[in-house]
């Protein structure tokens, strides 16, 4: 059997944390940024963690179950 591809997609977006929790960028920050006021586009600025609820797809798209 072949080995198992990782998805190109989710290895650019996600990073592990070293408690094997999940990394994300927050998303609306690449355009339009005119319209939305400085605090907001300093909060999207940050990363934050992957919500429970979706680890497992991700996880499962990196082959790490």
């Amino acid at each position: 059997m072949p080995k198992m591809k990782t998805n190109a997609s989710a290895k650019k977006r996600f990073k592990l944390t070293g408690s094997g929790k999940i990394k994300r960028k927050h998303a609306y920050k690449s355009h339009i940024l005119t319209k939305k006021d400085t605090k907001r586009k300093r909060a999207l600025t940050n990363a934050t963690l992957v919500h429970k609820a979706d680890e497992n797809n991700i996880k499962l798209q990196l082959n790490m179950k």
